[in-house]
């Protein structure tokens, strides 16, 4: 694969930084909600993944 010329890094760049900004409302909002999350919310998400984990180290102890 060549290497990316001068105007196609420019332009990768100005994408980037358009997508940013029109993402920053959003990322606003989601840092200010995040900061007012409490310890119980972090619970409902860490316990289905910690079963999934589990699960998954069931079946590879399973198949060895």
């Amino acid at each position: 694969m060549e290497q990316m010329s001068t105007w196609e890094m420019l332009l990768v760049g100005a994408v980037v930084i358009l997508v940013i900004m029109w993402w920053q409302p959003g990322l606003k909002q989601a840092l200010k909600q995040s900061q007012e999350t409490q310890n119980k919310d972090w619970m409902g998400v860490l316990v289905p993944i910690g079963m999934v984990v589990l699960f998954v180290i069931l079946l590879v102890m399973m198949v060895s």
